[in-house]
């Protein structure tokens, strides 16, 4: 299992995963952290990427005085395993059992309901 990522840490990631170059500077973090509403000391920024990096989430390549950064774990890969830590966790390997708490706890809308059905019948789901 992959280490859990922080909030921030996550959003780090989301910001990465999400910027269609493949790699992304620095610069381009604090861009968009600011964009989001998240803005983020330098200090701050650099001590979440050198996290991310020990943890193996992201590779860091020097590209003069500055890194480039590049997810080594997909955003797919990272949801499939803290997913499969939480049906561990709280529904001891039960996947029925998170399946059944989303519908009789009232958490799926009429539609997210309807492509769960059609998922579980053998069908796709439209993304």
């Amino acid at each position: 299992m992959q280490h859990k990522l922080s909030d921030a840490e996550y959003e780090i990631m989301k910001i990465i995963w999400e910027n269609p170059e493949g790699t992304t500077l620095f610069s381009y973090l604090m861009d968009e952290l600011a964009a989001r509403g998240k803005p983020c000391q330098k200090n701050t920024l650099i001590v979440l990427l050198s996290r991310l990096v020990s943890k193996g989430y992201l590779g860091a390549t020097k590209i003069g005085r500055r890194n480039e950064y590049t997810p080594l774990i997909s955003e797919t890969a990272y949801q499939t395993s803290q997913t499969r830590h939480l049906i561990d966790k709280v529904y001891e390997g039960n996947v029925k059992g998170l399946v059944t708490n989303l519908i009789a706890g009232d958490l799926l809308t009429q539609e997210e309901y309807e492509e769960l059905k059609k998922l579980l019948e053998g069908g796709q789901i439209e993304k």
